[in-house]
This record gives structure tokens, C-alpha cells and sequence, in this order.
């Protein structure tokens, strides 16, 4: 059977994807929540999970809940949260041991169903409001959370770029949200963002594993039933740019440059010219044998490291790299000419196929989890396209070399940032 193929279910308030494969020893849910990122509720969210999966109204302590997981013959739950364009995404992973690989047969699918159940439907509340001291406790993890993005200056400086590059876009948020509102979270105004959160957000259950369709939606049907919603659509076309880039310079107690540079691509998940993108950014910076690797690091030694990345659903790129303060100049105008390169179609045959294998291994190894194959599929849920993994090594694999060019040529340079150390100046 074809390990990547998924079956689409309309449920009550929610979209089930089940995943039939007997690649994996585990079954694996996965329970999506996206709603449009705001500044009023992205700390709120930030937290939510947390506090979600620290209890339930079943398991009222963290320890009664992890040893129950761990009696499933070591079931793991965890939470994340993501940016995905303008959406904040929060994540529910559970993974838990298929029973066709035990001696007893404990209805292991049904349990993580319940417990999943739990988690989202039954939350551990006290009166209107969430359990106190989980709250509190969640809080301080929250704010260490946050400040631990100002301690790692790779983080901070790709943090301050998007910033300064989507000013007065939704995208400038924290994932994590703001440190300043963590402390007017209250147990009872989480409680109503959660029941808020649970009537609006799009929501979307992945089930992964060696399971029949027909008894996971039984399942499913029967233990998580939600309100019925239209989802809010955010209008994610790409800001048209200012005439010229802007330079931003920071200075900080740091004896390592932070050179971060932030392009608008034009281009987003699912355009027809996506496909040649991905081969663009290997060439120019994705990879150990990208023009920025070789020209700014190896070459010039310029670099400590460098490297470029696609943000898919917001249309942008950002080269990263760390630098000594005294070669910014040469380093900015290297990173320039491999852009110029890229557009003069300065790169060779070897340079085209050499990254495309290293794309399609990419793509295989993701869907090797399952875990990375819900990251995949999820794309086309945020983006609300139809993309199928095959298709998406095909186009890959189609790209030529005049489609890079034009790629190339949408590509335009927004913001330079730069962490630059106190003594720069002198």
C-alpha cells in the first residue's frame, strides 16, 4: 500500500486523515489547531498546550498523567506550536505502541483515542478557570521559553529580522508570544480562550499507522466531537516591496556578527513555480554544497556558518550567518553576487542534480517518520491546495534551468539585519 496516501473525512468540527501504513511499529495522532496569528491571543496560545498536556480532568497531576502513558507500553505526548504563514498552529502528538506488535491485544488505538479525548475535551478546570498552580507553573516555563530566544543570538538575530522585515504584519509575531502579556494570563481567561479556540480554530486530526479507515472514524465519530465551523481565511499575499531594502544595525554584547538577510520570494506553496524555488534555494544556500557555503565560508572564510532557508506559506527567504563584525561589508556583498549569479544562471548541470538528489533523499527521509509525513501533508491544509508527495518529487525533479532563472528573478532582497558587537564601532 502506498505509505504516503491519506483518506479525507469531513467530522463533526474537524477534518480526519488517516494514513493506513505498515511502515511504522507505532500509530501516531496527531491533532491540529490553526486560527489566524493576533497579538491579542498569541501569548494565550502559546501557553494553551501546555497547560493541556500538563493534566486532565481524569489525570489531575503531570505524574499520574506521564505514568499512565507510560503503562501503554510507553506512550509519548507532546505539544508544539508553529508559524505557518499568517496562521499559528498548535500540536498534539501521541504516539503510542501498535497492539499487533504486543503478546496481549489491549485495544491500544481506542486508548490513545481516549486519552487524546481527554487531553482536548476534558481539560483539569476548577470552577470557570484551568487548575491554578498548572497555570502559574506554565507561566514562568512560558517567560524562560521567551527569554531563552534573546540568550541564543543565532535565534534572536532571525527573530529581529522577520520583525523588522513584516513590520505590521501578523508574521512579525513570536511563536511563543510576547513576555510582556504572559502575566495577565489568568486560569479563567485561558479557560474562555480555550472553549473559543475549540469553536473556532481549523482543526485537523492526522492518524498514522497500521489502522483500517473504517474503525478509526468509528472511533474517532464517537469520542471527539466538536462544534461545526467555517474556518478564518487569512489573505496571505505577499506584501508588495518598498523600492529599497532596508538596513537595520543592533549592537549587543556579542563577540560573534549575526548577518541575517531577508529576501521576499513571491512565491508561495503550491504556485506552479514553488517546485523550481525549492531547487533555487539549494543551489543558492540550502545545503553544505550551495554557492553560499562554498563562496562565503570555504572560499572567502568569511563565515562561521551560512546558510538560507524558504518560509513556504509567507513567500520568504532568509540567509543566516555568523560573521566577524569587521567583514560585513564583504560578506553582504558576497551573499549579493551569488543572488547575481543565480540570476545570470550562473550555476552547472552538476550543481541541478546534485541538488535535486539531495531535495528528493530529503523528502523520503521526512516521510520516513511519521511524524515528518504529517508536517508534509499539513502543508496543504495551511495552504489549502492539493499537492501529493509524488507529485511534489516530480515537479522537483521537472525543474530546469530557465525555471530557476525566473525564480531567480522574483526574488527580491527586503532587509539586512545585523547583530553587531559593542566594540564595532572603534
Amino acid at each position: 500500500m502506498d505509505s504516503t496516501s491519506e483518506k479525507i473525512s469531513d467530522m463533526q468540527g474537524y477534518k480526519l486523515h488517516v494514513i493506513e501504513t505498515d511502515k511504522y511499529k507505532t500509530n501516531t495522532f496527531v491533532w491540529k489547531m490553526k486560527a489566524p496569528l493576533s497579538k491579542e491571543d498569541v501569548t494565550k496560545r502559546a501557553i494553551l498546550p501546555h497547560v493541556l498536556q500538563s493534566s486532565t480532568a481524569k489525570y489531575q497531576t503531570t505524574t499520574a498523567l506521564r505514568s499512565y502513558l507510560d503503562e501503554q507500553y510507553g506512550a509519548t505526548l507532546f505539544v508544539d506550536l508553529a508559524k505557518k504563514g499568517e496562521y499559528h498552529v498548535m500540536s498534539f502528538t501521541l504516539e503510542i505502541a501498535n497492539e499487533k506488535f504486543l503478546s496481549d491485544s489491549s485495544p491500544l488505538l481506542k486508548k490513545g483515542f481516549e486519552l487524546l479525548s481527554d487531553v482536548l475535551t476534558n481539560p483539569n478546570v476548577s470552577g470557570n478557570g484551568f487548575h491554578k498552580e498548572t497555570v502559574e507553573k506554565e507561566k514562568r516555563t512560558l517567560k524562560q521559553r521567551i527569554q531563552s530566544v534573546y540568550d541564543d543570538k543565532m535565534r534572536y538575530s532571525n527573530v529581529r529580522l522577520i520583525e523588522e522585515m513584516c513590520k505590521g504584519e501578523p508574521y512579525a509575531l513570536q511563536v511563543n508570544g510576547e513576555a510582556a502579556d504572559v502575566d495577565e494570563i489568568t486560569p479563567e481567561n485561558l479557560y474562555e480562550y480555550f472553549k473559543k479556540a475549540c469553536s473556532e480554530d481549523e482543526m485537523d486530526l492526522y492518524v498514522i499507522g497500521d489502522v483500517v479507515e473504517a474503525e478509526v472514524k468509528q472511533i474517532a465519530e464517537e469520542l471527539l466531537k466538536f462544534e461545526n465551523r467555517s474556518p478564518k481565511k487569512m489573505n496571505t499575499s505577499a506584501i508588495t516591496n518598498k523600492a529599497q531594502a532596508k538596513e537595520v544595525k543592533e549592537e549587543q554584547d556579542v563577540k560573534q556578527g549575526k548577518l541575517n538577510i531577508g529576501y521576499r520570494t513571491n512565491i508561495v506553496y503550491g504556485d506552479p513555480d514553488y517546485f523550481a524555488l525549492q531547487v533555487f534555494n539549494g543551489i543558492f544556500g540550502g545545503f553544505s554544497h550551495s554557492k553560499l557555503f562554498i563562496n562565503v565560508r570555504e572560499k572567502a572564510s568569511l563565515a562561521y556558518y551560512v546558510s538560507s532557508r524558504l518560509e513556504s506559506h509567507k513567500g520568504l527567504m532568509m540567509v543566516m550567518s555568523g560573521i566577524d563584525l569587521k567583514n560585513y561589508d564583504q560578506a553582504v556583498g558576497i551573499i549579493k553576487d551569488q543572488m547575481e549569479a543565480m540570476r545570470k544562471g550562473d550555476f552547472t548541470d552538476q550543481e541541478l542534480i546534485q541538488t535535486k538528489a539531495v531535495i528528493r533523499n530529503q523528502i523520503l527521509e521526512t516521510v520516513d517518520t511519521s511524524r515528518g509525513l504529517t508536517e508534509l501533508l499539513y502543508h496543504n491544509v495551511v495552504a489549502g491546495k492539493e499537492v501529493k508527495i509524488q507529485q511534489w518529487i516530480d515537479e522537483m525533479e521537472k525543474a530546469t534551468k530557465e525555471d530557476i532563472i525566473a525564480v531567480a528573478n522574483k526574488i527580491e532582497l527586503d532587509t539586512i539585519y545585523f547583530l553587531t558587537g559593542t566594540e564595532a564601532g572603534k
